[in-house]
């Protein structure tokens, strides 16, 4: 059969090339086209600058708008509202005004996705009183809000730390026939959540219930993570085990989420029971859902089953992460086994590593066990530092008393151009004087001061 070339057919060849971030495939389809006599249209130009915005940035973008222009393409408003969704997502205020000006010097009429766009750059920046601007703007203009445009306002809201006005101009909406969706809930929960109130937040939950919306992984999500971070374990626990005898599939992340939690709190037997509804189910695990359950037997002290893992990841062909590496580490150095921490850590590094994170564990752990002096050599041989890595030896060095030491430490920290801790300096500065020797103290103060304003 014949397929007639059209520039419908262009559009979506560009749009399939963009989509899977191969924009130089999707440039050739484009000449190739244009070779062939098909014309490309707005659309076509459109789905290139979204498809630039997405992965080259705005200046990638905004370019192509040259390009339309000299093909004697005019842009339209869904052209200068990918520009300025990509502008916010850039938290680039100014560019995103700059297209909504340029909009209307060419006579384009702004529609409520440009505005959407607009009020959700206003709350990105910290400027709430600007984004409610924008919204009285929508309706003195007779622009129709859509849903999205109160969850834009409803997650401003909550972003900028003002969950109880989030939670009546919810109400007043509901009051004025406005019908939630599960995104509207999961945004009133999350800011609920980040707030401690886990008790409306379950209420909430509540009503979606009721109102016969379906929770998604999200939702439960976001309530397991809440209810575990006010120690709520019961509850926590609750929502997951009910939820699932109810017929609600919990995704990966979810199970992982309650796994993590569980570990921090201690609670083997929940930790057995949630993991082995995980194999039951038969999840595909990932690398993060590994790191998990290599995390928790690595706190059992259980290291042979945690490197056993690390071999049946790599079976099904996952690659160990810099985490994996470091809990590993970790557990080695919990049950005292330094010295297989230090092969495995130069084992890393010889792979290529960024094994920063990594080092530090070990020095804290170092540290912890009181083997100062091994901490110290670890310290010199390695080749990148950041302020964790000083603080944990300047924090023993001054339990030690080791003040003079500690201060050498943290000196060559500022003139490295690393941010101290103020709580480090402060430790060193009682430690020095608790020596008798103010006169050194304040030449230790004075020699931070210095190397802050000219390293920094």
């Amino acid at each position: 059969m014949f397929l007639r070339l059209s520039t419908r057919l262009l559009n979506i060849s560009v749009a399939s090339f963009c989509r899977t971030k191969q924009l130089q495939k999707a440039e050739a389809a484009l000449i190739d086209g244009i070779k062939l006599g098909v014309l490309p249209d707005v659309v076509t130009y459109n789905i290139l600058i979204t498809g630039y915005c997405e992965f080259s940035g705005f200046d990638a973008g905004y370019s192509v708008i040259n390009r339309m222009k000299e093909a004697e393409i005019t842009p339209d408003v869904i052209t200068y509202n990918s520009l300025m969704a990509s502008a916010t997502k850039q938290h680039s205020l100014s560019r995103c005004l700059d297209m909504l000006e340029e909009m209307l010097e060419i006579g384009i009429i702004p529609d409520v996705w440009s505005y959407n766009t607009l009020m959700h750059c206003f709350f990105k920046m910290g400027k709430p009183d600007e984004a409610y601007r924008v919204f009285h703007d929508i309706i003195l203009r007779n622009i129709s809000p859509c849903k999205a445009t109160f969850n834009i306002l409803i997650n401003g809201i909550c972003k900028n730390g003002n969950t109880n006005k989030a939670l009546m101009l919810f109400r007043s909406l509901q009051h004025n026939g406005f019908v939630p969706e599960i995104v509207t809930y999961n945004i009133l929960m999350n800011g609920l959540s980040k707030s401690g109130r886990w008790k409306d937040m379950i209420s909430l939950f509540e009503e979606l219930w009721e109102s016969g919306i379906s929770p998604n992984a999200i939702t439960y999500t976001t309530m397991i993570k809440c209810l575990f971070r006010c120690r709520r374990f019961k509850e926590a626990l609750h929502i997951f085990f009910e939820m699932k005898s109810r017929g609600y599939a919990y995704d990966l992340f979810a199970c992982c989420t309650v796994v993590a939690a569980l570990i921090k709190s201690g609670r083997r037997r929940f930790t057995d029971r949630c993991i082995a509804h995980m194999i039951k189910i038969g999840y595909e695990l990932d690398m993060v859902s590994y790191n998990t359950l290599i995390n928790w037997h690595c706190k059992e002290g259980k290291l042979e089953k945690a490197f056993d893992l690390i071999t049946v990841a790599e079976e099904k062909g996952l690659d160990c992460d810099i985490y994996t590496h470091t809990i590993m580490i970790n557990g080695l150095c919990k049950t005292g086994k330094f010295d297989a921490a230090q092969r495995h850590l130069n084992h890393i590094k010889m792979m290529g590593f960024n094994c920063i994170v990594a080092f530090n564990c070990f020095i804290d752990r170092l540290c912890k066990a009181g083997h100062l002096d091994y901490a110290l050599q670890v310290f010199n041989s390695m080749d990148m530092k950041d302020s964790f890595t000083y603080s944990s030896l300047v924090n023993n060095l001054c339990k030690e008393k080791r003040y003079r030491l500690a201060a050498e430490l943290l000196l060559s920290c500022a003139k490295a151009g690393i941010k101290t801790l103020k709580s480090d300096q402060k430790a060193v500065i009682r430690g020095l004087a608790s020596l008798g020797s103010e006169q050194d103290a304040k030449k230790f103060k004075l020699k931070i001061r210095v190397a802050k304003i000219l390293y920094h």
